[in-house]
């Protein structure tokens, strides 16, 4: 059993209190190791705001989502007209909604945000190789979370767009339709569908999603945070081991944050009270249409954060299988012709793309179109062990290499503009070569990352002060 402190002497009730506390809970220990003793880089850029502002948005939606659970009718018959009740009757109901909405949106573009902050800056290397691990598993449940709370509005395309979603669950093989069935709970999206999808939205996602984020925040407190620099602060440290180039989190990054979120807070606020539909892209107008399993709309897309991903699916058609194809052939023939290999080793290659080469012909495109949609985002789980590069930060790397995210940039965006169009065969096209270079830049990673001029990475961090 701990030894309890005693107040000192002349200690205010406050004081006292406080000891009280810490004989039974490490209120003060806590306080020290991740706030005010927890020294982080003192050259922190804009970029690290989003950390603390997904931080923010979960509350958010915790706070919103505690509030519009009080009014709304997990039932197929009553979940539109209760979401309707929300907007029209109760008390700013229309605000918590819209608060509600804005926040999926916002949650997804400040996650976004700080993974590509990571990916520019080496966040993922070691030693933070299971901080970006948990943050991969964050972005994993989020996107359920999302997809779950998508069907509850119980709109044309919250309806329309489950039945698709679930759907591509049938293209698995053998236990395909079983599965779909078991998601559903029904043959078709219905009031069971519903339940489970509300059960999961408000009560198992969000206690995952909880507990990552505290794996997340104390894995990198374990670490210590990355910066622009990419150099490990505490490997200088004072008399006292005080990382020379750290200062404490708090009150020092506390007070910087709430610009950050003093700005984001502005935006939201501006697309809550004047655009909260965000011209169909944050709501979409089918969605104000109640659901009806009689009525396909003309074209069905998911929200802007998945479409991304939607696109790639699109994009895996049979002639995209068939450059799949072609594509393992040619890295096999190079690998056994320049690879240097052993005679064991040329067998295991040419004996695996053989196989794989038979995977892909043997079923059918949607099959791998589902396959190539989860791995888009399964690929990054195992970015720390692609990359090569000798420096963590873009800002010590080659030029060109700066270029490769600008396109990697660009190249989401362009598929998730897609995803959101009816299909078309140039949109096809251009998604098919967009999904080609995304799995390109994850899969060549070990071989391009280590390739240019790399600029020497100065000992101690680069900080201008403002």
């Amino acid at each position: 059993m701990a030894e309890f402190k005693e107040a000192p002497a002349g200690a205010n009730a406050g004081q006292k209190l406080l000891t009280w506390v810490d004989n039974r809970f490490p209120a003060s220990k806590l306080y020290k190791e991740h706030l005010s003793e927890y020294y982080a880089p003192k050259n922190f850029n804009f970029m690290y705001f989003f950390g603390s502002l997904a931080m923010l948005v979960l509350v958010i939606q915790i706070v919103t989502g505690i509030f519009l659970v009080m009014h709304y009718k997990p039932d197929a018959a009553l979940a539109f007209a209760s979401v309707e009740y929300i907007m029209r009757d109760v008390p700013w109901g229309w605000l918590v909604r819209y608060m509600h909405s804005t926040g999926a949106s916002a949650f997804f573009i400040v996650v976004y945000m700080h993974m590509f902050r990571g990916m520019l800056y080496g966040s993922y290397r070691k030693p933070r190789e299971l901080v970006w691990i948990f943050g991969c598993a964050i972005f994993l449940c989020l996107m359920a979370e999302a997809f779950f709370g998508y069907l509850l509005p119980w709109g044309q395309m919250s309806y329309w767009g489950a039945q698709v979603i679930v759907n591509l669950f049938a293209a698995v093989p053998f236990v395909g339709p079983d599965l779909a069935l078991l998601i559903r709970g029904d043959f078709v999206v219905s009031d069971a569908t519903l339940n489970r999808f509300f059960s999961f939205h408000v009560i198992a996602i969000p206690l995952v999603l909880i507990g990552l984020v505290a794996a997340h925040i104390i894995a990198l407190h374990e670490v210590g945070s990355n910066n622009p620099d990419g150099v490990e602060i505490k490997a200088k440290k004072d008399a006292e081991g005080r990382p020379l180039d750290g200062i404490p989190f708090h009150p020092y990054y506390t007070v910087h944050d709430i610009m950050g979120v003093s700005v984001f807070l502005l935006l939201f606020s501006a697309v809550v009270f004047l655009a909260p539909e965000m011209g169909g892209y944050f709501l979409e107008y089918n969605n104000f249409i109640p659901a009806d399993p009689l009525k396909t709309p003309a074209h069905i897309a998911p929200v802007w954060y998945f479409t991304p991903y939607y696109s790639m699916l699109r994009a895996t058609t049979d002639p995209m299988v068939n450059v799949f194809v072609v594509l393992v052939a040619i890295g096999a023939a190079v690998s056994l012709l320049l690879g240097g290999l052993s005679r064991n080793a040329k067998v295991v290659v040419a004996v695996s793309a053989l196989v794989f080469i038979g995977l892909l012909k043997g079923f059918d495109a949607k099959f791998w179109g589902v396959v190539v949609m989860g791995g888009a985002v399964v690929i990054m789980f195992f970015l720390p062990w692609l990359d090569n590069s000798p420096v963590k930060s873009i800002r010590y790397r080659p030029g060109w290499h700066k270029w490769m995210y600008t396109v990697f940039a660009i190249d989401m965006l362009v598929l998730g503009y897609l995803g959101i169009k009816p299909p078309s065969d140039a949109g096809t096209l251009v998604s098919q070569i967009g999904t080609i270079f995304y799995f390109g830049f994850f899969l060549l990673m070990p071989f391009w990352s280590r390739i240019g001029e790399f600029k020497p990475v100065p000992e101690r961090v680069v900080f201008q002060p403002h």
